[in-house]
This record gives C-alpha cells, structure tokens and sequence, in this order.
C-alpha cells in the first residue's frame, strides 16, 4: 500500500493511463478514411462503430465495472480493464471485416468502462482532504489530450506504420501498462463485507436506494449529464461551420482540433482548481460553482451561433462550448463522491457514465442529426443552427439542476468543501 503515500504520482499515472484510453478510443475517427476504404464500410456502419457499438457497450458496461471496483480491488480492476482494451484495440488493427471492427470495438469500450469509475474513487480517496475537485480536473485532462493526441499520432505514427500497425503498437502499449497495475493491491477485497460493495444487483439496488434518499446528488447527476448536450452540438459543430457559416473544412478543422485540447484542458483544471477554492467560501459550494460557470459560458456559446464568422465573439463562444464541460467534471464528481458511501462510489460513478453516454451521447446525436435532416427536407437552410441552438440552451438550462443541488445541502467550508453540515 506504500503506492497511496505519493497520491500527486498515482495521479499523474492514472492521467497517462486515460489518455491512452482516449488516444484508442479516439485512433478509429483518426483513421476513418483509411479504415472505411480498407474494410468498405458504408456511412452507416461507421457511425455504428463510433456511435451506437461504443456507447452501449461503454455506458452498461461502465455501471458493472463500477460495481466490481467497489467491492474488489480497484486497481486489479482497472488493470483487467486496460489488458482487455488493450487485446482488443491489436485485434481491431487484425480485423478484416465490419462484423470482426464491430467485435473488437464493442470489447474495447467494455475495457475502457473500467476506468473512470474505479479511477476516479480513488482519486477522491487520495484528495478528499486536499483539494478533489481539483484532483479529478486533471484526470479528466486525459479527454482533450487523448483526443488530441489521436489525430496527431494518426497523421505521424500512422504515416510509417499504417493504421493496422498503429492498433498494433497501442495495443502493445497498453498491456505494458496493464500487467504490471495487477500487482498494486489496493486492500479492497480484504474488507470486511459492511464495508464492500455487494454483488451487482445487490449493489444496483443500494445505489438506487441511497440516490433517492440523497436528491443532491440526483440533481448533480441530472445537471451533469445534461451540460453534456454540448456534446452533441460539438459533433455537428464542423458541419455546420461548413454548410451555414462558410468555412472551409480542412482550415476550421485544425481550428478547431487545437482549440478544443487547449480550452478543453484549462476547462478541466481550472474548473477543478477554482471549485475547490471558491466552493468554501460561496453559498451552494461546488453546485454553485457550476452554476457560474454556467452563467458565464451560456451567453457566449448563444452569441456564437449568431456573431460574424471569425469574430473575436464568435471564438469566445467557440471557446465557451470547449471549457464548459470539461470545467463541470471536477465540481460535479467531487460533489457526487462526496455525498456517496465510499462502498458505492464507483457504482455511483459507472452510473452516470452510463447516462451520459445514453442520453447526452447517443440519444442527443441521433437527435440532433434527425431533426436538421426533417428542418432541412422542409426548406430550411439554417436546419443545423436551430438545432444547435436547442442543444446550447438544453446544456445551460442544467443549471436549474445545479441550483437544486445547491439549496439541497449546505457544505462546510472544510479542505473538501463537499461535506453537509448539520
């Protein structure tokens, strides 16, 4: 357990770990032309593959690995996780048919469920007293810099070696990665059973139960997954630049590729950093930290479907879309963790995975992409921009959520800023 005594070093390693996950994650949309051309994928089946495989693969898979990781070893958890994406991801770089990408895909996602749940427990665990929302902000770093990192490796790696040979170096990487986290113990499995998860339906049920006795973090959760509608604009976010605004593809392409890691970064630290400053001394805490941060994108990302294309405003709220919800994951988690038993914490954190990925993922771009298509059959040739505009205004109406969450429980101004007072 000596591993727990450097907790900044578990979490630099557990950033490098979810920046891997997101460059596999990512490396399919980095090598999309090739890949579709190589195996003759229609339009269709790929976005099968990046949309409805992943997230329903992820998002279920994401609640039973949190389960396991709170009532096992969270870090055996996260090393099974990661060999498995990690075989996987080498697999998809064998696959020579849409079902096998199909196959390997669907068990990348279901290894890469492992680790945010039990990640992020631990983090809280290591920080709870110093500073966890900021803990979590850097962990969540990973998502822009993988993201990031996908493209990039794509277009240098992927160059020399192919996109067959870049899945088999990641793959290689992770298990490097993988095998030796099996033999860190985190002391989970040696607790007595009060103080485990229970098995997985037991442990649905807990959590179930202890969700409605606890309605901040009902409104936590609800105002979370609902600033992720961002996330659904941002998948259309070139189309419509292209189509309604004008831009040329390739140019707003890097544009915005380098835009959404730099934004997306300070969003992830600055809104954790500031959270746990500010939410000891401001009325509501980490809730009501959302809900300026919130008050102060929301306008910006409006004004941006409307300002002149290359504006100083129109990047403002360019920019305002990128750090947003990235800005929301330390608050949120930290006051999530805070409010939950520690033995259902990961289950607590697989849960919302799970309804992020099915309401403000799935359900939002297959939205999204239904409606501009019904607006755009009847003539409208901003269909993309109302549109928009519904998922901008859905993203900020979470704040009504945040502000619940923030009357619902008044929070000490302890080092954690997250615990009710009574």
């Amino acid at each position: 357990m000596r591993w727990k005594d450097k907790p900044h070093g578990v979490l630099i390693a557990l950033l490098m770990i979810h920046v891997v996950a997101h460059i596999d994650r990512n490396m399919l949309l980095g090598f999309s032309p090739q890949i579709t051309h190589d195996l003759g994928l229609s339009n269709a089946q790929y976005g099968l593959l990046t949309g409805a495989v992943w997230v329903l693969s992820y998002g279920f898979m994401a609640l039973f690995m949190g389960s396991l990781a709170d009532r096992f070893s969270r870090t055996r958890v996260m090393a099974a996780g990661i060999l498995i994406w990690s075989v996987c991801t080498a697999a998809s770089g064998a696959a020579q048919s849409f079902e096998q990408m199909v196959a390997a895909r669907f068990l990348v996602a279901s290894g890469e469920a492992a680790l945010v749940p039990a990640a992020v427990s631990l983090v809280i665990e290591l920080f709870q007293a110093r500073r966890p929302a900021s803990a979590v902000g850097v962990f969540f770093m990973g998502i822009p810099l993988g993201i990031g990192l996908s493209f990039l490796l794509a277009g240098t790696v992927g160059a020399t070696q192919g996109w067959r040979g870049t899945f088999y170096l990641l793959g290689v990487v992770g298990v490097a990665i993988g095998v030796p986290l099996l033999f860190l113990k985190d002391r989970r499995d040696a607790q007595g059973e009060t103080e485990r998860g229970a098995p997985f339906l037991r442990q649905v049920k807990i959590m179930i139960e202890t969700l409605r006795e606890t309605p901040t973090v009902m409104y936590t959760i609800a105002g979370f997954v609902l600033v992720h509608m961002v996330f659904a604009g941002l998948s259309f976010a070139q189309l419509w630049l292209v189509r309604e605004r004008g831009f040329d593809a390739a140019a707003i392409a890097r544009q915005m590729g380098g835009l959404q890691i730099v934004f997306g970064m300070l969003g992830a630290v600055v809104g954790g950093v500031l959270s746990d400053r500010v939410a000891r001394r401001m009325k509501g805490g980490h809730a009501g930290f959302v809900v300026l941060l919130i008050a102060l994108c929301g306008p910006l990302m409006l004004a941006y479907r409307f300002a002149p294309a290359g504006s100083a405003l129109f990047y403002l709220g360019m920019c305002a879309g990128f750090f947003l919800p990235l800005a929301t994951y330390g608050p949120s988690l930290a006051l999530i963790q805070g409010l939950t038993p520690d033995k259902i914490r990961s289950t607590v954190t697989g849960f919302t995975m799970l309804l992020l990925n099915i309401f403000a993922i799935a359900l939002g771009n297959l939205a999204v992409g239904a409606v501009s298509d019904h607006l755009s059959a009847a003539g409208s040739i901003h269909a993309l921009t109302a549109v928009l505009l519904v998922t901008d205004v859905l993203a900020i109406s979470a704040a009504a959520f945040f502000v619940l969450a923030a009357r619902g429980t008044k929070l000490q101004a302890a080092p954690a800023g997250m615990i009710p007072a009574h």
